[in-house]
């Protein structure tokens, strides 16, 4: 009998593949109430090992506080305003010119952000019709969304992450371990055939599998599940 293999130890749901909860201590979320020229002032700059952007601490005067991605050259002691159109500040996209970058999209109206919240990422806005405004989104795909969800002007801190080489496989297990990610990750076909479906396969020949979509943890290898299969005919 084989051990169980990656995915099914990962469903299980045990503390090895479960994120720490100290590294999502801080949850970056816009508040519900947030009205328009409100002002609020940084009063601290966090970096979170959950998060590849900075995250900026965000008071007002009566006391209140958020979190928020800092914007990128984002201070302590900068005040930004709410429904303002300078970089840092939070407004309703339905509000900005075409061609404003934005991050931390919310999905839907008070949500809290949902959308382009990576380190040195950001949106543009492309289009407005109506109730809807059309975003380029990262991927370079456009993506509509309501014109009163909320956004942060300017690009996402920490652009630079990806520019200084990680240069032994060390510091990589630690940015993975952070997170409760598993590296570095052995090649299927690389594992005793008792260990994985794909295992041994005499000269290293990947078995064709289809797995059926609703399959658990543990069966899902191989391909997803296509709608059709073999040569298409004309």
């Amino acid at each position: 009998m084989g051990k169980r293999i990656i995915q099914q130890r990962r469903g299980r749901g045990s503390l090895t593949y479960r994120v720490r909860r100290k590294a999502f201590s801080v949850k970056p979320k816009y508040l519900a109430d947030l009205r328009n020229d409100e002002e609020w002032i940084v009063v601290k700059l966090i970096s979170s090992a959950g998060h590849s952007a900075p995250i900026a601490k965000f008071k007002s005067k009566d006391g209140r506080v958020f979190y928020n991605f800092a914007t990128n050259l984002l201070y302590e002691g900068q005040k930004i305003k709410i429904g303002r159109h300078e970089a840092g500040d939070i407004t309703m996209v339905g509000d900005l010119k075409n061609g404003t970058t934005v991050f931390n999209i919310e999905s839907r109206p008070k949500d809290g952000g949902r959308f382009v919240r990576s380190g040195g990422n950001f949106a543009t806005v492309v289009n407005k019709k109506g109730s809807e405004v059309t975003l380029m989104m990262p991927s370079k795909r456009e993506r509509k969304f309501n014109s009163h969800c909320k956004a942060t002007i300017g690009v996402s801190a920490g652009s630079g992450r990806l520019e200084k080489p990680i240069l032994k496989a060390g510091k990589q297990y630690y940015i993975k371990k952070s997170k409760s990610k598993l590296w570095p990750r052995t090649s299927a076909v690389k594992m005793n055939a008792i260990d994985h479906p794909f295992g041994s396969g005499r000269g290293k020949r990947i078995k064709s599998k289809i797995a059926k979509r609703n399959a658990p943890p543990g069966k899902k290898v191989g391909l997803l599940r296509p709608r059709r299969t073999g040569r298409k005919k004309r």
